[in-house]
């Protein structure tokens, strides 16, 4: 009776717990929802914190003054091609890792991943400036790769360290080779995970600010440093900055809705292993 209790309450304690938060994680949400649809007069006034307005001008200000189009068209080019580049290079090589024990390329991997990213940034702008490709979409798909390629290598070595042996060894009596072993079979037993680390890569690409401020001009300007605009030294136009943050945000939440299932399964079978 007493264990049948205490599981009881530890539900109800899990269950609490989880609506706090989820509370407390929606709140900078919902601001952000409620002062895109409000005038800048609306979202200083303390008395109209939550409510919702009824008018557009904040988004339409977005794209007919600030050229958004562009700024998310620069955005998906550099997202898109760092993460399927990541993904070429990644995935062949989180399988070499797993399947024959390379624990020293490992280490370099997870050392990769901790390592801020302003470590990199330095030599970076000096070698593109050297070489002319500052302000182009290569430098920045090529420092992105350097970075995303960390976190689909860590996704995907355990999973494919928990792929069963026997099914590879299966189709080498079959007579495949090892590359179409990889391809034909472990591939697509592994799209959980491979979406799992894709979207991991292609958000920490949407979402970077740092390396489009050093890296990109008028050109090739993403969504981030976009909004970045909106802040003056005199003065925030806060209706305009929560529009343009939820117009960056909207397309993430949509891809991880529908995604969902994939990265849920994806994280879990690498949590088993690891």
């Amino acid at each position: 009776m007493n264990t049948v209790r205490l599981g009881l309450g530890m539900r109800m304690y899990y269950a609490v717990l989880t609506l706090v938060l989820v509370i407390l994680f929606s709140i900078p949400f919902l601001w952000m929802i409620s002062a895109s649809f409000k005038t800048q007069v609306e979202i200083l006034s303390s008395d109209k914190w939550l409510a919702f307005g009824a008018q557009l001008e904040n988004y339409f200000m977005v794209f007919r003054e600030y050229d958004f189009i562009t700024f998310i068209k620069n955005s998906f080019v550099i997202g898109v091609a760092s993460t399927i580049a990541s993904l070429i290079l990644g995935l062949p090589a989180a399988y070499a890792v797993a399947k024959y024990q390379m624990n020293y390329f490992s280490l370099t991997v997870l050392i990769a991943k901790i390592l801020p990213g302003i470590t990199y940034l330095v030599p970076w702008y000096l070698l593109f400036n050297k070489v002319g490709l500052i302000d182009t979409y290569a430098a920045l798909i090529l420092s992105h790769i350097v970075l995303g390629l960390p976190f689909i290598m860590w996704v995907m070595i355990p999973f494919f360290e928990s792929f069963p042996s026997e099914v590879e060894e299966s189709a080498w009596m079959d007579g495949c080779s090892k590359m179409r072993t990889f391809v034909q079979v472990v591939l697509p037993v592994s799209i959980p995970g491979i979406v799992t680390s894709a979207l991991l890569s292609f958000i920490f690409s949407w979402n970077n600010f740092m390396f489009s401020l050093i890296l990109s001009g008028e050109n090739t300007k993403p969504l981030p440093l976009a909004v970045y605009g909106f802040i003056s030294g005199t003065s925030i136009e806060w209706g305009a900055l929560m529009a343009a943050a939820c117009i960056i945000t909207l397309p993430v939440l949509v891809i991880s809705l529908i995604t969902q299932k994939y990265i849920v399964s994806g994280l879990s079978a690498g949590a088993v292993k690891g």
